[in-house]
């Protein structure tokens, strides 16, 4: 039941060969892809396809490196080194036909709040040359399906933060793009508005036909992509399907609070040869075969008063602990450093 360290290629079953040159048949095609700030590799030479179709994530904490990785493939950032392919165009010498061929939507809101939902996606139109009266009749269309047709005279300033991310989504699809990138699209929203903002996601990628690629720290809109990358230290640790990731684990997850927490993390060790984790509010997390077996021996003889203790089936989370040493809600809250590969056995 020891959790052992090893190194990880970041290279999973699955991605492309490292050394290969792009694929321009697929939607999204990285190759050795950099962004260095200084001493900082924000993007550290990653490989990566992105079928045409796909509903692709990338998650990770914050800092991992996937809004750096969305801002190259939008032709926003120049990347360090590498090769970036997208709807078949190279990010750095056909950057207005990549830029054609995608829709994009911000953390951030970037809407004018002085002006309707309808002028909003006038204004876009304009930007990218599309036709008034096929704008009119596509605007008016896709408003419907976000669920906004009744509001489209209304000014934005007016509207909630679930409202403003449908009216992006919706402005992001309007010049009918091959991809559509969507950056932590749902941050800042309640769990209402978020799950709004993916019902009409789900229905705008089933009548459109495209590739969304997004960037999250939620699991649960990881759960939703047809495959998935995490992401840590600007590389990509893991990369396959929610569900063949999270069979690869293979150990449950055990989370215990204790009186103590140094003597049941030195007790762990010795006792049961298990190295656990201690988290930002002092709970410990293992990983053990057969959680449900391994509970009873852990209550009687682990000698450390246990305050509460949970077992749960692998998550995503699991996943990328067993790639870093960490959970995503921890990496979140420590700084940068060298990622420890950590895999259960």
């Amino acid at each position: 039941m020891a959790v052992e360290t090893s190194e990880v290629s970041p290279h999973d079953p699955g991605g492309p060969r490292p050394g290969s040159p792009p694929d321009r048949d697929a939607a999204v095609s990285l190759r050795g892809l950099r962004k260095r700030y200084g001493n900082l590799d924000a993007v550290a030479g990653i490989d990566l396809d992105v079928q045409m179709g796909e509903t692709f994530g990338f998650l990770g904490p914050n800092g991992a490196g996937k809004s750096t990785t969305i801002k190259i493939l939008c032709t926003i950032v120049e990347p360090t080194g590498g090769a970036a392919v997208v709807a078949g165009h190279d990010v750095l010498r056909e950057r207005n036909a990549v830029r054609r061929s995608i829709g994009l939507v911000f953390q951030e809101t970037t809407l004018d709040d002085y002006l309707t939902a309808a002028q909003n996606l006038r204004f876009h139109a304009d930007l990218y040359g599309v036709p008034k009266r096929d704008a009119v009749a596509r605007a008016q269309g896709l408003l419907e399906m976000v669920g906004l047709a009744d509001r489209r005279d209304s000014k934005v300033g007016t509207f909630s933060g679930g409202m403003k991310r449908r009216l992006e989504i919706a402005r992001g699809l309007l010049h009918s793009p091959r991809v559509l990138f969507l950056d932590e699209p749902t941050v800042g929203l309640d769990p209402v508005s978020r799950a709004t903002v993916w019902k009409y996601v789900d229905e705008l990628r089933r009548a459109e036909g495209i590739t969304v690629f997004l960037t999250t720290h939620y699991l649960d809109e990881a759960e939703r992509c047809d495959r998935i990358a995490i992401m840590a230290q600007g590389r990509i640790v893991a990369l396959d399907t929610p569900d063949a990731l999270k069979a690869a684990v293979g150990a449950d997850r055990v989370r215990l609070t204790a009186t103590d927490p140094v003597a049941a993390a030195t007790a762990l060790s010795t006792r049961f040869d298990v190295e656990a984790t201690t988290g930002a509010d002092g709970a410990l997390t293992f990983h053990v075969v057969d959680g449900e077996r391994f509970l009873p021996r852990l209550l009687v003889e682990l000698g450390v008063p246990i305050t509460s203790v949970s077992v749960t089936r692998p998550t995503l989370d699991d996943v990328f602990f067993a790639r870093t040493g960490s959970t995503i809600s921890d990496a979140d809250s420590v700084p940068a450093g060298p990622p420890r590969m950590r895999r259960p056995r």
